[in-house]
């Protein structure tokens, strides 16, 4: 992936415009409640700074996953409420994505204001990038604006297909996005340490070879740890691993050993005979678990080593728990890495909500210098991928 810089709402003009921002919204809800709600403060730096520049803000986003049908505890409502808390100012929620009412709606609208419309994917027409869809969505302004990087990856009408009816550019959260993950490939800090962790090998190949080529070190924890020690030949008991995947791991640790960066596999396992809250466990090594057993977590050697490899970092990356931290007490090793990441002077970057929200739970997030919004997105970008929403953004001219 060529890597450009994209024209921002910064360096067009937007008075007197309705412009149509596509945000990340998807937020989790309890009796109709938002639960957490960083995605939607992530896009009020983008809505403000419309709004302040005389832009009629058209707000756009998915919700869960209803896949084309209208799920009622799904609408946006809710989140409509929360980000008019947010602004000081109404935010008028529509009940379709498309339609004559929209419309209506949106020609009556005027400067200042903000419109936001029904869950896109409730539109059996939004995954699969559907034209027409586009096209109406289009149609509702003159301006479009991708904020959303964590849906930037997909190819969808509302992500990529409604850039080729009008201008698109980037919202500042994107453009802190493509920044700071472009930082790492292009001007990485030394020494450059990367942590994957989550369940699988193969979801993740892309970016661990990607990091093999650039990393000084790549801390490998979670499942995807469980296949490399069995591709090794350690017999892990009962542990998850991708037996599937045991010829990939083994071509990936060939690779290892011809690359200069380091990769380091855990010493230790914290292992479990059930995977329940408070199950009791043991800490052995990987030749030692016994039938019956299976490996939850980093153990606590392992969380020394990998501590001190993120202390002499001069950057560090990270994507994936390094077990199942949602689990405890097989949230040590998350924890034990979270804290030397978050200590460490080192320029860091996070991705994937389940790092994200180990963070937060430990009260760490504000310590890490940079989060990104993305999980899949952040990976396939890290990768080399290119990502639609973003390659359907205006190009700056040098």
């Amino acid at each position: 992936m060529k890597i450009v810089a994209k024209v921002s709402i910064e360096q067009v003009e937007v008075a007197g415009k309705r412009v149509l921002v596509r945000a990340d919204l998807n937020v989790p809800l309890a009796d109709g409640v938002v639960q957490d709600d960083t995605r939607i403060r992530g896009v009020l730096p983008t809505i403000k700074n419309l709004l302040e520049r005389g832009a009629c803000v058209i707000l756009v986003s998915h919700l869960g996953r209803p896949k084309g049908k209208v799920v009622p505890e799904l609408r946006l409502d809710p989140v409509a409420e929360h980000l008019s808390k947010l602004l000081g100012r109404p935010v008028r929620k529509l009940d379709q994505v498309v339609g004559e009412e929209v419309e209506k709606a949106v020609a009556e609208s005027k400067a200042g204001e903000v419109l936001l419309l029904e869950n896109v994917r409730f539109e059996p027409g939004e995954e699969k990038n559907d034209p027409e869809l586009a096209a109406r969505l289009a149609r509702l302004a003159d301006l479009f604006v991708n904020d959303a990087f964590g849906t930037a990856h997909r190819a969808h009408a509302s992500t990529a297909g409604v850039a080729k009816h009008i201008p698109a550019v980037a919202g500042l959260l994107m453009i802190k996005e493509i920044e700071a993950l472009t930082r790492c490939l292009e001007q990485p800090g030394r020494p450059l340490v990367a942590i994957l962790g989550g369940a699988k090998v193969s979801d993740k190949i892309g970016v661990l070879r990607r990091f093999m080529q650039l990393a000084d070190t790549l801390l490998v924890g979670g499942g995807m740890a469980n296949t490399l020690l069995a591709a090794k030949g350690y017999d892990l008991g009962d542990s998850f691993y991708e037996a599937e995947s045991l010829d990939l791991a083994k071509t990936l640790l060939e690779e290892s050993g011809q690359s200069r960066c380091r990769l380091e596999l855990p010493v230790d396992l914290l292992i479990a005979q059930e995977l329940k809250p408070n199950a009791s466990y043991q800490v052995v090594s990987p030749e030692a678990v016994p039938a019956g057993w299976k490996a939850v977590d980093i153990g606590p050697e392992t969380v020394k080593e990998y501590s001190k490899a993120v202390a002499a970092a001069g950057m560090v990356v990270w994507n994936g728990p390094l077990g199942v931290f949602e689990v405890p007490p097989f949230h040590q090793g998350t924890e034990g890495v979270a804290r030397a990441v978050a200590e460490s002077r080192a320029y860091s970057v996070v991705g994937g909500g389940d790092v994200v929200a180990a963070l937060e739970k430990l009260g760490l997030a504000d310590k890490i210098s940079f989060i990104s919004t993305g999980g899949g997105a952040t990976l396939e970008f890290w990768e080399g991928k290119e990502l639609p929403g973003i390659a359907v953004l205006q190009e700056k001219t040098s």
